[in-house]
């Protein structure tokens, strides 16, 4: 094994979720970082309204990422899964398909979106204050997909054999150049929010290219052959009946967020760009619980592969309990310093208020997420992923929608729009539970 691969099918489990799950929450935090390093400049250099801009554009943004992250998932768990049951050739083509896959994606999502811009602003009735700053932002962050789409995918291929530290490694490269960028961009060459969006697009072509070269001199069973690329119709078929339901799930996420995205614009400026600082706070808490999740998967997969399934059932639930171990810390600094790490972001007071608003809403309650992502992680890891994804469809679609058109139709405040987030998790949590018994109790052997 390489140094940096971690062995899931033996030994103790608990150092090893631990090893496996904090770079991979680093990871997602250094992601967001590129994210937060856009809203700092913005919100200090610019101004709140370009702040405003980059926030109306979270949940569009999230909304195709989530898909491709998704799909990256399932590659993730099929090669997981080959590595378990010892199929290494059935892993070679495994890695080559998702990488073919991984390219194919980035480019037919980069001219979707590009596409689709205009309608959905019209939609989502962007004042017109932000909305050319928000197009022009979207519009080059959208020529970075096929980078970010390569980047997840190479990113999945290296987590299925227990290795998170080389794409946190990448990533932290790529934060680094984005931060230094944004700066140049914005003071320098005075580019305002076009130089910000520009700077995370060559950010995410160097955090791909970083695993691109790693694949390519990496031994073993992952490594990358391009004199022999090939698409296995059995391994894209199960990539993709695993992780588009993945992908589905989080785009039902994104999309409910869009809605939510859609009141908050109805309240004005202030509560935008509180809503674009807070969510860049928050998104680093969910790391944390979506790594553990992360974790669940893949050491279920290799395990459910190797055919023992009482590891697979230790593995969720110790994942699960250190999940809530780091996150509860995570949370209790983030609240009690919530005043002090929003005016990072932007001084003006309405907006902090309102800021801390959303961060108590959305982050005391967060526990719920270690369940509703540790039970996900484990389906899937099984390569159940159309349950978890049908279920936060009708749930938190469901949940979401109908409280925006009569809760906060009726009492249209900040507050009461932001408690539909823990309601949705609490009712979604509550069946996926129950789900997560019954496919356990009723579980298939590993396909041969």
């Amino acid at each position: 094994m390489n140094a940096r691969d971690i062995d899931m099918l033996r030994g103790s489990l608990w150092d090893k979720i631990i090893l496996f799950a904090l770079p991979l929450a680093l990871t997602g935090v250094m992601q967001q970082l590129l994210n937060a390093a856009d809203v700092v400049t913005l919100g200090k250099f610019v101004g709140k309204n370009a702040m405003a801009a980059v926030g109306n554009n979270i949940s569009m943004v999230g909304l195709i990422v989530s898909l491709l992250m998704g799909l990256s998932l399932g590659a993730n768990v099929v090669i997981a899964q080959n590595i378990g049951a010892k199929r290494i050739d059935r892993a070679h083509l495994a890695v080559s398909t998702a990488f073919v896959l991984a390219s194919v994606a980035g480019i037919f999502f980069c001219v979707v979106g590009e596409t689709l811009v205009a309608p959905i602003f019209y939609l989502l009735e962007v004042p017109e204050l932000v909305v050319d700053m928000a197009e022009t932002y979207l519009r080059i962050f959208l020529l970075g997909l096929p980078a970010m789409s390569l980047y997840n995918f190479q990113a999945a291929i290296f987590r299925s054999k227990g290795d998170t530290r080389t794409p946190l490694i990448a990533l932290a490269i790529a934060s680094g150049v984005n931060i230094v960028l944004n700066l140049l961009f914005v003071l320098e060459f005075d580019w305002g929010i076009a130089g910000v969006a520009a700077a995370t697009v060559i950010a995410n072509i160097v955090s791909a290219i970083i695993l691109f070269r790693e694949l390519l001199n990496v031994d073993g069973v992952i490594k990358l052959n391009l004199n022999a690329l090939i698409v296995d119709r059995d391994e894209l078929f199960e990539i993709v009946r695993i992780g588009l339901p993945a992908g589905v799930q989080g785009m039902v996420f994104s999309l409910s967020n869009l809605l939510i995205q859609a009141a908050i614009n109805s309240l004005g400026a202030d509560a935008m760009a509180a809503s674009a600082a807070a969510f860049t706070i928050e998104i680093n808490v969910f790391c944390v619980v979506n790594g553990f999740g992360q974790a669940a998967t893949t050491f279920v997969g290799q395990n459910y592969g190797a055919g023992n399934l009482q590891r697979c059932k230790r593995v969720t639930w110790l994942s699960m309990g250190l999940s809530a171990a780091f996150m509860q810390t995570l949370c209790l600094v983030i609240l009690f310093f919530a005043e002090e790490i929003l005016s990072l972001f932007n001084r003006d007071p309405e907006v902090i208020r309102l800021g801390v608003i959303r961060l108590w809403y959305i982050v005391a309650p967060e526990l719920i997420n270690v369940l509703m992502e540790g039970l996900s992680g484990a389906l899937r890891g099984y390569g159940i992923s159309l349950t978890p994804a049908v279920i936060t469809l009708i749930c938190v679609c469901g949940v979401r929608v109908t409280w925006i058109f009569t809760a906060f139709r009726n009492i249209p405040t900040y507050a009461t729009l932001m408690a539909v987030y823990p309601i949705s998790w609490l009712i979604t949590t509550i069946i996926l539970i129950a789900a997560y018994f019954y496919h356990v109790k009723h579980l298939k052997p590993a396909r041969a």
